[in-house]
Protein backbone atom coordinates (compact mmCIF):
# COMPACT_ATOMS: atom_id res chain seq x y z
CA UNK A 1 0.00 0.00 0.00
CA UNK A 2 2.84 2.88 1.06
CA UNK A 3 4.34 1.95 -2.48
CA UNK A 4 0.95 2.40 -4.21
CA UNK A 5 0.59 5.96 -2.71
CA UNK A 6 3.79 7.07 -3.24
CA UNK A 7 3.35 5.70 -7.44
CA UNK A 8 -0.18 8.13 -7.03
CA UNK A 9 1.65 10.76 -5.24
CA UNK A 10 3.96 10.63 -8.09
CA UNK A 11 1.17 10.95 -10.95
CA UNK A 12 -0.59 14.06 -9.76
CA UNK A 13 2.52 15.37 -9.59
CA UNK A 14 3.72 14.95 -13.37
CA UNK A 15 0.55 15.56 -14.36
CA UNK A 16 0.37 18.77 -12.93
CA UNK A 17 4.38 19.45 -14.60
CA UNK A 18 2.65 18.58 -17.75
CA UNK A 19 -0.20 21.06 -17.26
CA UNK A 20 1.75 23.52 -16.56
CA UNK A 21 3.82 23.52 -19.49
CA UNK A 22 1.62 22.25 -22.19
CA UNK A 23 1.64 25.51 -24.33
CA UNK A 24 5.55 25.02 -24.09
CA UNK A 25 7.52 24.38 -27.01
CA UNK A 26 9.19 20.30 -26.05
CA UNK A 27 9.61 17.12 -27.34
CA UNK A 28 7.58 14.36 -25.35
CA UNK A 29 6.56 10.92 -25.22
CA UNK A 30 3.35 11.01 -24.98
CA UNK A 31 0.84 9.78 -27.59
CA UNK A 32 -1.10 12.31 -29.47
CA UNK A 33 -4.62 11.75 -28.01
CA UNK A 34 -3.11 12.65 -24.11
CA UNK A 35 -1.41 15.84 -25.71
CA UNK A 36 -4.70 16.65 -27.15
CA UNK A 37 -6.42 15.34 -23.75
CA UNK A 38 -4.91 17.62 -22.05
CA UNK A 39 -4.66 20.53 -24.11
CA UNK A 40 -8.99 20.12 -24.31
CA UNK A 41 -8.87 19.91 -20.22
CA UNK A 42 -7.19 22.76 -20.02
CA UNK A 43 -9.39 24.95 -22.52
CA UNK A 44 -12.59 23.54 -21.18
CA UNK A 45 -11.22 25.13 -17.76
CA UNK A 46 -11.15 28.21 -18.66
CA UNK A 47 -13.58 31.12 -18.66
CA UNK A 48 -14.26 31.60 -22.39
CA UNK A 49 -16.70 32.66 -24.66
CA UNK A 50 -15.51 31.18 -27.90
CA UNK A 51 -17.73 28.36 -29.06
CA UNK A 52 -16.93 24.74 -28.98
CA UNK A 53 -16.13 24.06 -32.73
CA UNK A 54 -13.81 27.19 -32.55
CA UNK A 55 -12.07 25.85 -29.78
CA UNK A 56 -11.83 22.61 -31.22
CA UNK A 57 -10.11 24.46 -34.64
CA UNK A 58 -7.42 25.84 -32.61
CA UNK A 59 -6.64 23.03 -30.82
CA UNK A 60 -5.67 21.28 -33.76
CA UNK A 61 -4.23 24.21 -35.38
CA UNK A 62 -1.64 24.32 -32.05
CA UNK A 63 -1.22 20.65 -31.97
CA UNK A 64 0.00 21.09 -35.73
CA UNK A 65 2.15 24.12 -35.20
CA UNK A 66 3.87 22.04 -31.84
CA UNK A 67 4.37 18.97 -34.06
CA UNK A 68 6.27 20.58 -36.55
CA UNK A 69 8.04 22.95 -34.83
CA UNK A 70 9.46 19.32 -33.11
CA UNK A 71 10.20 17.80 -35.73
CA UNK A 72 12.14 20.76 -37.51
CA UNK A 73 14.07 20.68 -33.78
CA UNK A 74 14.63 17.53 -33.97
CA UNK A 75 16.37 17.51 -37.70
CA UNK A 76 18.72 19.72 -36.05
CA UNK A 77 19.86 18.20 -33.46
CA UNK A 78 20.65 15.03 -35.85
CA UNK A 79 21.91 16.86 -37.92
CA UNK A 80 24.08 19.32 -35.49
CA UNK A 81 25.57 15.49 -33.94
CA UNK A 82 26.67 14.59 -37.89
CA UNK A 83 28.23 17.69 -37.62
CA UNK A 84 29.94 17.35 -34.47
CA UNK A 85 31.29 13.65 -35.59
CA UNK A 86 32.68 14.78 -38.91
CA UNK A 87 34.61 17.16 -36.81
CA UNK A 88 35.84 15.13 -34.51
CA UNK A 89 36.91 12.52 -36.41
CA UNK A 90 38.64 15.49 -38.99
CA UNK A 91 40.53 16.22 -36.01
CA UNK A 92 41.58 12.66 -34.47
CA UNK A 93 42.98 11.57 -38.43
CA UNK A 94 44.81 15.31 -38.64
CA UNK A 95 47.00 13.35 -35.19
CA UNK A 96 47.36 10.24 -35.49
CA UNK A 97 46.49 8.75 -38.95
CA UNK A 98 49.77 6.24 -39.79
CA UNK A 99 50.99 7.28 -36.57
CA UNK A 100 52.52 10.21 -37.85
CA UNK A 101 51.77 14.44 -37.91
CA UNK A 102 50.09 15.26 -40.80
CA UNK A 103 51.02 18.44 -41.98
CA UNK A 104 48.36 21.37 -43.11
CA UNK A 105 48.62 20.89 -46.55
CA UNK A 106 47.98 17.02 -46.27
CA UNK A 107 44.74 17.62 -43.72
CA UNK A 108 43.17 19.81 -46.43
CA UNK A 109 43.52 17.44 -49.16
CA UNK A 110 42.29 13.95 -46.91
CA UNK A 111 39.21 16.13 -45.13
CA UNK A 112 38.10 17.60 -48.61
CA UNK A 113 36.04 14.56 -49.86
CA UNK A 114 34.32 14.10 -46.78
CA UNK A 115 33.27 17.52 -46.09
CA UNK A 116 32.20 17.76 -49.99
CA UNK A 117 29.83 14.84 -48.81
CA UNK A 118 28.76 17.14 -45.89
CA UNK A 119 27.95 20.28 -48.13
CA UNK A 120 25.60 17.81 -50.46
CA UNK A 121 23.72 16.96 -48.11
CA UNK A 122 22.85 20.42 -46.84
CA UNK A 123 22.06 21.43 -50.17
CA UNK A 124 20.23 18.67 -51.38
CA UNK A 125 18.08 19.67 -47.35
CA UNK A 126 17.84 22.59 -48.68
CA UNK A 127 16.63 22.58 -52.08
CA UNK A 128 13.83 20.42 -50.68
CA UNK A 129 12.76 22.57 -48.55
CA UNK A 130 8.92 23.50 -48.57
CA UNK A 131 6.48 26.58 -47.21
CA UNK A 132 5.85 24.51 -43.86
CA UNK A 133 9.48 24.42 -43.49
CA UNK A 134 10.88 28.02 -44.74
CA UNK A 135 7.84 29.79 -43.65
CA UNK A 136 8.22 28.82 -39.86
CA UNK A 137 11.55 30.05 -39.85
CA UNK A 138 11.95 33.24 -42.04
CA UNK A 139 15.35 35.17 -43.24
CA UNK A 140 18.22 34.79 -40.40
CA UNK A 141 15.68 34.66 -37.14
CA UNK A 142 16.82 30.88 -36.16
CA UNK A 143 15.95 27.28 -36.24
CA UNK A 144 16.53 25.31 -39.47
CA UNK A 145 17.16 27.99 -41.65
CA UNK A 146 19.68 30.26 -39.44
CA UNK A 147 21.27 26.49 -38.76
CA UNK A 148 21.47 25.80 -42.81
CA UNK A 149 23.26 29.22 -43.23
CA UNK A 150 25.65 29.18 -40.15
CA UNK A 151 26.83 25.48 -41.56
CA UNK A 152 28.29 27.00 -44.41
CA UNK A 153 30.87 27.80 -42.15
CA UNK A 154 32.58 24.34 -42.02
CA UNK A 155 33.53 24.65 -45.53
CA UNK A 156 33.60 28.57 -46.36
CA UNK A 157 34.64 29.83 -42.93
CA UNK A 158 37.09 26.97 -41.56
CA UNK A 159 40.21 27.32 -43.92
CA UNK A 160 41.91 24.62 -42.56
CA UNK A 161 39.04 22.20 -43.74
CA UNK A 162 38.63 23.72 -47.21
CA UNK A 163 42.10 24.44 -48.91
CA UNK A 164 42.57 26.82 -51.85
CA UNK A 165 45.48 26.95 -53.91
CA UNK A 166 47.54 30.19 -53.41
CA UNK A 167 48.56 30.79 -56.95
CA UNK A 168 48.73 34.01 -58.49
CA UNK A 169 45.84 35.21 -59.96
CA UNK A 170 46.08 36.19 -63.68
CA UNK A 171 46.52 39.91 -64.49
CA UNK A 172 43.84 40.29 -66.80
CA UNK A 173 41.10 42.64 -65.15
CA UNK A 174 37.84 41.03 -63.81
CA UNK A 175 36.33 43.66 -62.17
CA UNK A 176 33.06 43.49 -59.44
CA UNK A 177 30.84 46.12 -61.05
CA UNK A 178 26.98 45.46 -58.98
CA UNK A 179 25.76 43.83 -56.61
CA UNK A 180 22.17 42.45 -56.47
CA UNK A 181 20.78 42.37 -53.09
CA UNK A 182 17.11 41.42 -52.01
CA UNK A 183 17.13 37.91 -51.56
CA UNK A 184 16.20 36.94 -48.23
CA UNK A 185 17.78 33.39 -48.50
CA UNK A 186 21.04 31.86 -50.66
CA UNK A 187 20.57 32.52 -54.43
CA UNK A 188 20.66 28.77 -56.66
CA UNK A 189 20.53 29.81 -60.06
CA UNK A 190 20.95 32.85 -62.32
CA UNK A 191 20.20 33.48 -65.78
CA UNK A 192 19.94 36.75 -68.25
CA UNK A 193 17.09 37.38 -71.03
CA UNK A 194 17.72 36.51 -74.86
CA UNK A 195 15.57 39.35 -75.77
CA UNK A 196 15.37 42.78 -75.11
CA UNK A 197 15.16 44.13 -72.39
CA UNK A 198 17.70 42.60 -70.96
CA UNK A 199 17.56 41.65 -67.65
CA UNK A 200 19.07 39.71 -64.69
CA UNK A 201 16.93 36.77 -63.34
CA UNK A 202 17.50 34.83 -60.20
CA UNK A 203 16.09 31.77 -58.05
CA UNK A 204 16.44 31.70 -54.39
CA UNK A 205 15.47 29.57 -51.35
CA UNK A 206 13.16 32.16 -50.30
CA UNK A 207 10.71 30.62 -52.97
CA UNK A 208 10.60 33.77 -55.33
CA UNK A 209 12.87 34.60 -58.36
CA UNK A 210 13.57 38.06 -59.27
CA UNK A 211 14.60 40.01 -62.36
CA UNK A 212 16.82 42.91 -61.99
CA UNK A 213 18.18 45.60 -64.04
CA UNK A 214 21.63 44.66 -64.82
CA UNK A 215 23.19 49.00 -65.04
CA UNK A 216 21.05 49.68 -61.53
CA UNK A 217 20.74 46.56 -59.50
CA UNK A 218 17.31 47.88 -58.89
CA UNK A 219 14.71 44.55 -58.61
CA UNK A 220 11.96 45.22 -61.35
CA UNK A 221 10.10 41.82 -61.20
CA UNK A 222 9.07 39.74 -58.67
CA UNK A 223 7.61 36.52 -59.09
CA UNK A 224 6.11 34.39 -56.19
CA UNK A 225 3.94 31.72 -57.34
CA UNK A 226 5.86 28.74 -56.13
CA UNK A 227 5.59 27.47 -52.39
CA UNK A 228 9.11 25.76 -52.57
CA UNK A 229 12.57 26.85 -53.23
CA UNK A 230 13.23 28.12 -56.42
CA UNK A 231 15.92 26.22 -57.63
CA UNK A 232 16.34 27.05 -61.37
CA UNK A 233 15.36 30.29 -63.91
CA UNK A 234 15.46 30.38 -67.54
CA UNK A 235 14.46 32.94 -70.26
CA UNK A 236 11.87 32.18 -73.53
CA UNK A 237 14.50 32.82 -76.50
CA UNK A 238 11.67 34.96 -78.16
CA UNK A 239 9.54 36.17 -75.65
CA UNK A 240 9.33 37.80 -72.21
CA UNK A 241 8.71 34.94 -70.47
CA UNK A 242 10.40 32.36 -67.62
CA UNK A 243 10.25 29.02 -67.00
CA UNK A 244 11.33 28.45 -63.46
CA UNK A 245 11.68 24.76 -61.49
CA UNK A 246 10.63 24.76 -57.55
CA UNK A 247 10.87 22.35 -54.36
CA UNK A 248 7.21 22.40 -54.86
CA UNK A 249 7.67 19.84 -57.71
CA UNK A 250 6.36 22.29 -60.30
CA UNK A 251 7.65 24.10 -63.12
CA UNK A 252 6.07 27.07 -63.80
CA UNK A 253 5.67 29.39 -66.82
CA UNK A 254 5.51 33.13 -66.55
CA UNK A 255 5.05 36.06 -68.76
CA UNK A 256 6.39 38.76 -67.04
CA UNK A 257 7.08 42.92 -68.99
CA UNK A 258 9.82 45.40 -67.23
CA UNK A 259 10.70 48.94 -67.57
CA UNK A 260 14.30 49.37 -67.35
CA UNK A 261 14.97 52.58 -64.83
CA UNK A 262 17.48 54.97 -65.88
CA UNK A 263 21.01 53.96 -65.13
CA UNK A 264 23.00 55.51 -62.37
CA UNK A 265 26.90 55.93 -62.53
CA UNK A 266 28.33 52.85 -61.81
CA UNK A 267 31.23 53.17 -58.84
CA UNK A 268 34.90 52.23 -59.94
CA UNK A 269 35.59 48.82 -58.53
CA UNK A 270 40.09 48.61 -58.97
CA UNK A 271 41.30 45.33 -59.93
CA UNK A 272 41.87 43.57 -56.49
CA UNK A 273 44.13 40.38 -56.04
CA UNK A 274 42.44 37.01 -55.78
CA UNK A 275 44.87 36.35 -53.14
CA UNK A 276 43.35 37.98 -50.57
CA UNK A 277 41.34 35.62 -48.65
CA UNK A 278 39.33 37.21 -45.37
CA UNK A 279 37.22 34.70 -43.31
CA UNK A 280 33.51 36.43 -42.94
CA UNK A 281 31.43 35.97 -40.17
CA UNK A 282 26.95 35.57 -40.31
CA UNK A 283 27.37 39.49 -39.90
CA UNK A 284 29.09 40.33 -42.96
CA UNK A 285 26.26 38.57 -45.19
CA UNK A 286 24.40 41.22 -47.00
CA UNK A 287 20.92 42.09 -45.85
CA UNK A 288 18.06 40.89 -47.56
CA UNK A 289 15.99 43.99 -46.97
CA UNK A 290 18.50 45.99 -47.62
CA UNK A 291 17.59 46.96 -51.85
CA UNK A 292 14.72 45.28 -51.17
CA UNK A 293 12.44 44.12 -53.83
CA UNK A 294 8.76 44.72 -51.37
CA UNK A 295 8.41 47.79 -53.65
CA UNK A 296 8.88 46.14 -56.74
CA UNK A 297 6.08 44.89 -59.21
CA UNK A 298 4.95 41.19 -58.25
CA UNK A 299 3.33 37.96 -60.04
CA UNK A 300 1.76 35.95 -58.04
CA UNK A 301 0.41 33.37 -60.83
CA UNK A 302 1.95 31.68 -63.81
CA UNK A 303 0.69 31.13 -67.48
CA UNK A 304 1.25 27.45 -66.82
CA UNK A 305 1.90 24.82 -64.37
CA UNK A 306 3.69 21.69 -65.17
CA UNK A 307 2.74 19.08 -62.60
CA UNK A 308 4.19 15.52 -63.80
CA UNK A 309 6.41 14.51 -61.24
CA UNK A 310 6.78 12.97 -57.93
CA UNK A 311 9.58 15.06 -56.30
CA UNK A 312 11.60 18.03 -56.31
CA UNK A 313 12.17 19.79 -59.71
CA UNK A 314 15.75 20.81 -59.45
CA UNK A 315 16.19 22.28 -63.17
CA UNK A 316 13.81 23.42 -66.13
CA UNK A 317 15.34 24.42 -69.64
CA UNK A 318 13.66 25.61 -72.92
CA UNK A 319 14.64 23.31 -76.19
CA UNK A 320 15.41 25.25 -79.24
CA UNK A 321 12.54 27.59 -80.58
CA UNK A 322 10.61 27.52 -77.21
CA UNK A 323 7.59 25.35 -78.43
CA UNK A 324 9.19 22.58 -75.78
CA UNK A 325 10.48 22.33 -72.33
CA UNK A 326 12.04 19.63 -70.18
CA UNK A 327 12.43 19.87 -66.63
CA UNK A 328 14.85 17.82 -64.18
CA UNK A 329 13.33 15.62 -61.07
CA UNK A 330 14.45 14.13 -57.63
CA UNK A 331 11.85 11.57 -59.01
CA UNK A 332 14.97 9.90 -61.11
CA UNK A 333 13.46 11.29 -64.46
CA UNK A 334 13.09 14.64 -66.96
CA UNK A 335 9.68 15.61 -68.26
CA UNK A 336 9.89 16.53 -71.95
CA UNK A 337 6.37 19.28 -72.10
CA UNK A 338 4.37 20.92 -75.23
CA UNK A 339 4.36 24.19 -73.76
CA UNK A 340 1.50 25.43 -75.03
CA UNK A 341 -1.00 22.34 -73.95
CA UNK A 342 1.20 21.91 -71.18
CA UNK A 343 0.90 18.30 -71.77
CA UNK A 344 3.60 15.60 -70.78
CA UNK A 345 5.25 14.53 -74.24
CA UNK A 346 7.80 12.18 -73.22
CA UNK A 347 9.16 10.87 -69.81
CA UNK A 348 12.99 10.35 -69.72
CA UNK A 349 13.92 7.67 -67.09
CA UNK A 350 17.16 5.60 -66.79
CA UNK A 351 19.03 7.24 -64.41
CA UNK A 352 19.16 5.52 -61.01
CA UNK A 353 19.69 8.61 -58.51
CA UNK A 354 17.99 11.78 -58.78
CA UNK A 355 18.73 14.58 -61.27
CA UNK A 356 20.45 17.55 -60.36
CA UNK A 357 20.57 19.47 -63.74
CA UNK A 358 19.11 19.69 -67.41
CA UNK A 359 20.53 21.58 -70.22
CA UNK A 360 19.60 21.65 -73.83
CA UNK A 361 21.69 22.30 -76.90
CA UNK A 362 21.23 26.19 -78.38
CA UNK A 363 20.40 25.08 -81.74
CA UNK A 364 19.32 21.99 -81.64
CA UNK A 365 17.03 19.37 -80.30
CA UNK A 366 19.63 17.92 -77.59
CA UNK A 367 19.02 17.26 -74.15
CA UNK A 368 21.69 16.66 -71.45
CA UNK A 369 20.59 15.44 -68.07
CA UNK A 370 23.16 14.83 -65.14
CA UNK A 371 22.69 12.79 -61.98
CA UNK A 372 23.62 11.74 -58.74
CA UNK A 373 24.33 8.53 -59.83
CA UNK A 374 27.76 9.85 -61.01
CA UNK A 375 26.50 9.96 -64.89
CA UNK A 376 24.93 12.36 -67.52
CA UNK A 377 22.92 11.22 -69.55
CA UNK A 378 22.12 12.67 -73.72
CA UNK A 379 18.99 12.51 -75.23
CA UNK A 380 18.57 12.83 -79.13
CA UNK A 381 15.26 14.58 -80.22
CA UNK A 382 15.99 15.37 -83.55
CA UNK A 383 14.34 12.48 -85.33
CA UNK A 384 11.01 12.88 -84.06
CA UNK A 385 10.27 8.64 -84.71
CA UNK A 386 13.78 7.89 -82.69
CA UNK A 387 14.78 9.14 -79.75
CA UNK A 388 18.02 7.92 -78.39
CA UNK A 389 20.31 8.33 -75.45
CA UNK A 390 23.70 8.19 -74.52
CA UNK A 391 24.88 7.23 -70.89
CA UNK A 392 28.54 8.81 -69.75
CA UNK A 393 30.26 7.26 -66.94
CA UNK A 394 33.09 9.86 -66.67
CA UNK A 395 32.86 10.82 -62.85
CA UNK A 396 33.29 9.14 -59.71
CA UNK A 397 30.96 11.49 -57.36
CA UNK A 398 27.33 13.61 -58.24
CA UNK A 399 27.59 15.68 -61.57
CA UNK A 400 26.20 18.74 -60.68
CA UNK A 401 25.60 19.90 -64.12
CA UNK A 402 26.43 19.23 -67.89
CA UNK A 403 26.28 22.59 -70.44
CA UNK A 404 26.31 22.43 -74.34
CA UNK A 405 28.76 24.30 -76.19
CA UNK A 406 27.71 26.27 -79.23
CA UNK A 407 29.90 23.89 -81.18
CA UNK A 408 30.35 19.78 -80.58
CA UNK A 409 30.84 19.71 -76.69
CA UNK A 410 29.30 19.10 -73.92
CA UNK A 411 31.28 20.50 -70.29
CA UNK A 412 30.25 18.51 -66.96
CA UNK A 413 31.28 19.82 -63.54
CA UNK A 414 31.20 17.29 -60.70
CA UNK A 415 31.59 16.98 -56.77
CA UNK A 416 34.68 14.82 -57.63
CA UNK A 417 36.32 18.45 -57.82
CA UNK A 418 36.38 17.99 -61.87
CA UNK A 419 35.27 19.09 -64.86
CA UNK A 420 35.30 17.31 -68.22
CA UNK A 421 35.20 18.40 -71.60
CA UNK A 422 33.89 16.54 -74.59
CA UNK A 423 32.95 15.74 -78.02
CA UNK A 424 29.91 15.06 -79.31
CA UNK A 425 31.09 12.87 -82.26
CA UNK A 426 33.54 10.94 -79.83
CA UNK A 427 32.27 10.66 -76.51
CA UNK A 428 34.17 7.60 -75.24
CA UNK A 429 36.91 9.50 -73.08
CA UNK A 430 36.94 13.38 -72.61
CA UNK A 431 39.40 15.85 -74.65
CA UNK A 432 40.01 17.71 -71.32
CA UNK A 433 39.86 17.04 -67.84
CA UNK A 434 40.40 20.25 -65.00
CA UNK A 435 41.23 19.20 -61.64
CA UNK A 436 40.08 21.73 -58.74
CA UNK A 437 40.48 21.98 -55.14
CA UNK A 438 36.68 22.12 -54.41
CA UNK A 439 33.33 20.68 -55.46
CA UNK A 440 31.96 22.60 -58.66
CA UNK A 441 28.37 23.83 -58.76
CA UNK A 442 26.48 24.86 -62.07
CA UNK A 443 29.13 25.83 -64.83
CA UNK A 444 28.71 27.75 -67.85
CA UNK A 445 30.53 28.32 -70.66
CA UNK A 446 30.86 31.83 -72.99
CA UNK A 447 29.65 31.40 -76.18
CA UNK A 448 32.02 33.65 -78.15
CA UNK A 449 35.38 32.56 -76.70
CA UNK A 450 34.20 29.42 -75.09
CA UNK A 451 35.38 29.97 -71.47
CA UNK A 452 34.53 28.07 -68.87
CA UNK A 453 33.10 29.67 -65.62
CA UNK A 454 34.04 27.47 -62.74
CA UNK A 455 31.87 27.81 -59.37
CA UNK A 456 33.09 26.35 -56.08
CA UNK A 457 31.80 25.21 -52.61
CA UNK A 458 34.78 27.43 -51.11
CA UNK A 459 33.26 30.73 -52.38
CA UNK A 460 35.73 30.37 -55.54
CA UNK A 461 34.83 31.58 -59.37
CA UNK A 462 37.86 30.62 -61.46
CA UNK A 463 37.86 30.75 -65.31
CA UNK A 464 39.19 27.77 -67.79
CA UNK A 465 39.40 27.62 -71.94
CA UNK A 466 38.33 24.48 -73.31
CA UNK A 467 41.66 22.66 -73.11
CA UNK A 468 41.91 22.87 -69.08
CA UNK A 469 44.27 25.85 -69.31
CA UNK A 470 42.78 28.05 -65.91
CA UNK A 471 42.97 31.66 -67.30
CA UNK A 472 42.00 33.61 -63.57
CA UNK A 473 40.51 33.67 -60.59
CA UNK A 474 37.73 35.88 -59.66
CA UNK A 475 38.75 38.73 -57.37
CA UNK A 476 37.99 37.65 -53.47
CA UNK A 477 38.67 39.82 -50.43
CA UNK A 478 37.32 41.68 -47.61
CA UNK A 479 35.67 43.75 -50.00
CA UNK A 480 34.22 41.71 -52.86
CA UNK A 481 33.21 38.37 -53.64
CA UNK A 482 31.06 35.92 -52.69
CA UNK A 483 31.03 35.56 -48.92
CA UNK A 484 29.68 31.75 -48.92
CA UNK A 485 29.44 29.11 -51.52
CA UNK A 486 28.89 30.15 -55.24
CA UNK A 487 26.14 28.06 -56.74
CA UNK A 488 25.79 29.40 -60.46
CA UNK A 489 27.49 31.56 -63.04
CA UNK A 490 26.49 32.79 -66.26
CA UNK A 491 27.55 34.61 -69.02
CA UNK A 492 26.46 37.74 -71.49
CA UNK A 493 29.33 38.66 -73.57
CA UNK A 494 27.33 41.25 -75.57
CA UNK A 495 26.47 43.13 -72.78
CA UNK A 496 28.42 46.27 -72.35
CA UNK A 497 28.55 46.33 -68.41
CA UNK A 498 28.50 43.01 -67.07
CA UNK A 499 29.62 40.22 -69.25
CA UNK A 500 29.56 37.55 -66.11
CA UNK A 501 27.59 36.69 -63.18
CA UNK A 502 27.37 34.63 -60.44
CA UNK A 503 25.06 34.04 -57.83
CA UNK A 504 25.71 31.89 -54.53
CA UNK A 505 24.16 31.40 -50.62
CA UNK A 506 25.48 34.90 -49.49
CA UNK A 507 21.96 35.66 -50.82
CA UNK A 508 23.35 38.06 -53.30
CA UNK A 509 24.23 38.23 -56.88
CA UNK A 510 27.33 39.66 -58.68
CA UNK A 511 28.06 41.32 -61.93
CA UNK A 512 31.54 41.12 -63.23
CA UNK A 513 33.18 42.98 -66.10
CA UNK A 514 35.92 40.66 -67.74
CA UNK A 515 38.29 41.96 -69.95
CA UNK A 516 37.97 38.92 -72.17
CA UNK A 517 41.10 40.06 -74.73
CA UNK A 518 43.42 41.10 -72.30
CA UNK A 519 42.27 37.25 -70.46
CA UNK A 520 43.36 35.61 -73.74
CA UNK A 521 46.64 37.92 -74.48
CA UNK A 522 47.91 36.02 -71.12
CA UNK A 523 46.87 32.84 -71.82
Amino acid sequence: MPTESGSCATARQAKQKRKSHSLSIRRTNSSEQERTGLQREMLEGQDTKLPSSVRNTLLELFGQIEREFENLYIENLELRREIDTLNERLAVEGQTIDGAELSKGQLKTKASHSTSQLSQKLKTTYKASTSKHSNSFPGKAGGSRNFYVGSWEIWGGDSWIVSSFKTTTSRAICQLVKEYVGHRDGIWDVSVTKTQPVVLGTASADHTALLWSIETGKCLVKYVGHVGSVNSIKFHPTEQVALTASGDQTAHIWRYMVQLPMPQPTADCNQMSGEDEIEFSDKDEPDGDGDGSSDCPTIRAPLTSLKSHQGVVIAADWLVGGKQAVTASWDRTANLYDVETSELVHSLTGHDQELTHCCTHPTQRLVVTSSRDTTFRLWDFRDPSIHSVNVFQGHTDTVTSAVFTVGDNVVSGSDDRTVKVWDLKNMRSPIATIRTDSAVNRINVSVGQRIIALPHDNRQVRLFDMSGVRLARLPRSNRQGHRRMVCCSAWSEDHPICNLFTCGFDRQAIGWNINIPALLQEK
